[in-house]
């Protein structure tokens, strides 16, 4: 059997590389970029997110580098009031098993870049020359370089993001859909942070066509923050300069205490916020995707790299068992995938809608959510818990609102 391709370098790909490698097989990964290197931008890390780490057996290595907040606190950023928080302590982790952490993703990008480099004769990373097409024989794959050579392998993983170009050649579905929100984020050291509003929480302020998420990172040395307003704008890419005067009109109805944390960034980058429907066929003969490159989701559940990890580690069981019958391989793991993703996809959606209420549905959020008690974990059960989908009787969880 040929080395197994895998179009990019990010967390999807290098998880899946991981988990392959540790199931025997060869893997030559491809990435359009000269280095790897991320954007600075937070994750949040679920117990599903620990479940699957701790499969790749990396689970205490995250652990060194991410930070444990005490809550997630949701807060209204008109009045500055605190509407409901979750507890992250003893409760939690009683229920899961796994705790809920955040992260800074160029360090956990880090780990599984570390994880990758112990399977030297397995794992080969090529940088500078990313996948743009392939053609399948009933033997192989074939493809094509941004250099113009050729790999040959046994199946191609698409792991290239948003904007995939693999996705493109499978389904061909254009660009993705932009949500009307942008997003800006920064990063500042703890020490830089006015004391009175640096935290150990995770909290997410909510307002009408806005909201804003700040935690600690990188075992709390680092201060996280991304803004989230309404915005046409749309560019391609993570990592585009912002425009501090279209910050503040997003936020010009928000608290003094939103507004202090807001003027306190000197520097900015920023991003679109974009999805898609939930589409099957992403697994087409000896070809198939992960991660943003499936199933692309805005970020109101904090879910988007921690779903890429636990395709990879589904993607690997299911050639691991194929028998050498890829395609067969590959379709069942977008079976075994797809109800799950698409729930998230679809609950993120609801949550961006929930987040960015005005008026009567603000007030009703509101009420509904302070009645909710922050030891009681089952709305968020369905996500941290299990492998599937939520039920349909399921109550919206507030958790997260940054990848």
């Amino acid at each position: 059997m040929g080395p197994l391709l895998i179009a990019g370098a990010g967390i999807g790909g290098l998880s899946a590389a991981v988990a392959l490698a540790q199931r025997g097989f060869r893997v030559h990964i491809h990435e359009r970029a000269p280095q790897i290197r991320e954007v600075g931008a937070g994750l949040q890390l679920g117990p599903n997110g620990f479940r699957a780490f701790e499969r790749l057996g990396i689970a205490q290595a995250m652990q060194q580098i991410a930070f444990q907040p005490g809550a997630v606190v949701l807060l209204d950023s008109l009045s500055g009031t605190e509407i409901c928080h979750q507890e992250l302590g003893e409760s939690f982790l009683k229920r899961f098993g796994h705790p809920y952490q955040v992260g800074f993703r160029a360090d956990v990008q880090r780990v599984l870049l570390e994880a990758a480099r112990m399977y030297p004769d397995l794992i080969e990373i090529h940088l500078s020359d990313g996948i743009c097409s392939f053609v399948e024989s009933a033997e192989s794959i074939v493809a094509t370089l941004d250099s113009g050579a050729c790999v040959s392998g046994s199946a191609l993983i698409g792991a290239d993001g948003l904007w995939s170009q693999t996705r493109q050649s499978i389904i061909g579905d254009g660009r993705p859909r932009v949500s009307g929100h942008i997003a800006y984020r920064a990063v500042l050291p703890v020490p830089d942070v006015p004391t009175d509003i640096l935290t150990d929480d995770v909290q997410v302020w909510v307002g009408p066509k806005h909201h804003l998420v700040c935690y600690k990172v990188r075992g709390g040395s680092l201060f996280n923050i991304v803004a989230i307003f309404q915005s046409a704008r749309y560019l391609e890419g993570w990592d585009s300069e912002a425009d501090g005067a279209e910050l503040r009109i997003g936020f010009a109805d928000a608290c003094p205490r939103v507004q202090r944390l807001l003027g306190h960034i000197q520097t900015w980058r920023m991003w679109v916020l974009c999805d898609r429907d939930p589409a099957h066929g992403w697994s087409v003969g000896r070809a198939t995707l992960l991660g943003d490159a499936a199933h692309p989701m805005l970020p109101y559940l904090a879910q988007g790299a921690c779903m890429a990890i636990e395709d990879a580690v589904c993607v690997a069981n299911k050639l691991a068992g194929c028998h050498w019958d890829v395609a067969t391989a590959l379709r069942a793991y977008e079976d075994a995938r797809f109800e799950r993703t698409a729930s998230v996809q679809t609950v993120a959606r609801e949550m961006g809608e929930l987040n960015h209420a005005t008026g009567a549905v603000r007030e009703t959020r509101n009420r509904a959510l302070a009645a909710r008690d922050p030891k009681n974990h089952d709305a968020n059960a369905w996500l941290f818990e299990t492998d599937g989908p939520r039920a349909p009787d399921r109550a919206l969880s507030f958790f997260g609102t940054v990848r």
